[in-house]
């Protein structure tokens, strides 16, 4: 599959094809990247891989030349058209294809029932616009062992983000209460054609030994906390949380050591983890 910008662009050509900029199509055209990527996925023979936005193949034939098994989800009808040809007769054992949009399909029609009974991972390139539903569909399980996934530089940061950043929010607490963050790679703008306008990174994911996945509940509340971030945690608490609900949050601050002066963006996963348990035991 091509890997520099010249054989990139001669097959784009062949293909009619214009990279769409609302899908985030950028083409990865640096060897270096594609080997760094299955480095940091430890990508092994008879590995399962979800991919997300596969493009021309190049990170895709790479994974299924190691011996991955890898389910791959694109929304591009010419791309998915492209991958068919290209890949799905060297590989039909071993690649399945789906056209479809991401969201509705965080993991490429992986079926839920070996998701769920056998290790996976996921090597996404994301486009800016769906990279937070997409994750927030993935999080709601069954969770991958291991993700790398190919992010604009300021979506990695907010997911890394530790408490009392500005960057800090409700994705990073869903996140980071199921994901330990690996060391990842920063990826220059110069790695893609057509080259973004800002820096990647790649960011490596691997599944703690006990992940919490918060419950639906507990997750929009926490996201309204994050939506008024200004306000102290007491008071968005007691709006939300009438005397009588039963959920002691202001003993759980108390016993970590907060205030209810604190704001969202201060309070540790930890916390968020504890309050939601005490949200469930009272459902």
């Amino acid at each position: 599959m091509p890997l520099s910008p010249s054989a990139t662009r001669d097959l784009l050509a062949q293909l009619g094809h214009h990279p769409k900029r609302f899908l985030g199509q950028n083409f990865l055209v640096d060897g270096n990247i594609v080997r760094k990527s299955l480095e940091l996925a430890a990508i092994a023979p008879r590995d399962r891989i979800v991919e997300v936005g596969p493009g021309l193949g190049t990170l895709t034939s790479a994974m299924l030349e190691a011996g991955a098994e890898v389910w791959a989800v694109e929304r591009d009808r010419t791309l998915h058209a492209h991958l068919e040809a290209a890949l799905a007769p060297r590989f039909p054992a071993t690649f399945h294809l789906l056209e479809g949009d991401a969201v509705e399909q965080p993991l490429a029609a992986l079926p839920v029932e070996v998701a769920a009974a056998q290790p996976f991972k996921v090597v996404a390139n994301l486009p800016y616009a769906i990279a937070t539903p997409w994750l927030d569909g993935v999080l709601a399980g069954p969770l991958p062992e291991r993700m790398v996934l190919m992010l604009q530089l300021e979506a990695a940061q907010r997911y890394a983000a530790v408490p009392g950043s500005k960057s800090f929010g409700a994705i990073s607490v869903f996140l980071q209460a199921a994901y330990d963050i690996a060391p990842g790679h920063k990826v220059a703008a110069g790695c893609f054609y057509p080259r973004p306008d800002v820096e990647s990174q790649l960011l490596n994911l691997v599944r703690k030994p006990t992940p919490f996945v918060f419950p639906t509940e507990a997750k929009m509340l926490i996201r309204s906390c994050f939506q008024q971030r200004r306000k102290q945690i007491g008071a968005l608490l007691r709006a939300r949380l009438p005397e009588g609900h039963g959920v002691r949050w202001r003993e759980l601050l108390a016993d970590s050591g907060l205030s209810e002066q604190a704001r969202s963006e201060a309070l540790p996963v930890a916390w968020w983890v504890r309050f939601s348990q005490a949200l469930g035991a009272m459902a």
